[in-house]
């Protein structure tokens, strides 16, 4: 398994070129629609390349994938449904895959580039799928731990610097048993209430969040707290950035 994901990490950094900053400050106004996916550490990261190959039917779509380190664990060349990262590179409509390990990747100087601020002016939205119990209290606490966790921090969540807001959704995954823990109450009432998008929609924040089904578990518990299904997240995807 470490093996498996340690050369899945190679892959990724021998084609890190066509992820490069300049790439993405080359495409910043190139007029296609730009989707930065992102996932966490959950089972429910094996649906990531499902996502991206329903989505691949809309030539004008660039995609961006964010994984943290455990979300990389969970494609790490397992099995069919979990292919290596630099599959992932090779999927229609994938432009870059970042880990953490590409923030910082080269000595900084005045002047170049920052990897996570280039991400949030180049995403139309950011969409994390699957959202992990442990990434759900960073976002809520303000952390900026990762790549993917500094891009929400970056997020210009009133619109005053990327001219209008951009939404965040998040579908969170986690066990029963977390899912219905008085912590995750708390933060969802943050994520819902008090950045959420409103009931209809048209509320003043950016954050919306994709409810879990209720299932039987990877675990084997049976209960809320799974993903919602990955085709809904698609069409979901598809109707806020009007590709339907």
């Amino acid at each position: 398994m470490l093996q498996a994901v340690s050369s899945a990490h190679d892959d990724h950094h021998i084609r890190s070129n066509s992820s490069s900053i300049a790439s993405i400050t080359r495409s910043l106004h190139d007029s296609r629609t730009h989707l930065l996916l992102a996932s966490s550490g959950s089972v429910a990261t094996i649906k990531l390349p499902l996502i991206i190959q329903a989505l691949s039917s809309h030539p004008n779509l660039s995609i961006r994938v964010l994984l943290t380190p455990s979300a990389s664990r969970f494609l790490a060349g397992q099995s069919a449904e979990q292919p290596t990262i630099s599959t992932l590179h090779r999927m229609s409509n994938v432009d870059g895959v970042y880990i953490d390990e590409d923030e910082w990747k080269e000595p900084w100087k005045r002047g170049n580039a920052i990897l996570h601020i280039e991400l949030r002016r180049w995403a139309d939205l950011l969409v994390i799928a699957p959202l992990s119990a442990n990434t759900m209290a960073k976002i809520v606490g303000g952390m900026a731990d990762g790549i993917l966790t500094s891009v929400v921090r970056a997020w210009d969540a009133r619109g005053e610097l990327d001219s209008d807001t951009k939404r965040i959704i998040v579908a969170p995954a986690m066990n029963t048993a977390m899912w219905r823990h008085p912590v995750t109450a708390k933060q969802i009432r943050v994520l819902d209430e008090e950045w959420g998008i409103g009931k209809n929609g048209k509320g003043e924040g950016w954050f919306e969040v994709l409810r879990p089904q209720q299932k039987t578990l990877a675990c084997g518990d049976v209960g809320d707290g799974a993903m919602m299904e990955w085709k809904e997240i698609v069409s979901v995807i598809e109707e806020r950035l009007g590709l339907t």
